[in-house]
């Protein structure tokens, strides 16, 4: 088992940045994805961006060129680093680990078996 603890979200305003950090343990595989979701309030849950363990990393479209996935060298702590926030970006924000190697997947919270407990991410207009 995968035990993920996120950090570092916040109240920010419209514009402005934060970056979340997931502190991961367990990752037992050398092959796997490390993703991070977000769900609003009477949303799905839906994926923002992955980074796989060679680095190959991931957006989805609403998020490509505001956000940066990343992980320290030791792939022990993952980050998102998230700019030009908009109000619409508003959710909490989960980081999840699947040890799949398909990444047309991605996108689907249930290829994913390990998740944090979640992080609020709240952006004012």
């Amino acid at each position: 088992e995968v035990h993920l603890v996120e950090s570092g979200g916040g109240l920010v305003q419209a514009g402005g940045s934060l970056t979340l950090s997931c502190a991961a343990s367990g990752l037992t595989f050398d092959e796997y994805f490390i993703g991070w979701f977000r769900q609003a309030p009477g949303k799905e849950r839906e994926g923002v961006s992955w980074i796989n363990s060679d680095g190959t990393t991931y957006y989805a479209d609403s998020v490509k060129g505001r956000f940066t996935i990343s992980s320290d060298n030791a792939q022990i702590t993952f980050y998102l680093q998230m700019n030009s926030l908009k109000p619409e970006d508003t959710a909490v924000y989960y980081c999840a680990a699947s040890y799949g190697t398909d990444s047309h997947f991605l996108g689907n919270p249930e290829y994913f078996h390990d998740w944090g407990q979640g992080t609020q991410v709240t952006v004012s207009s």
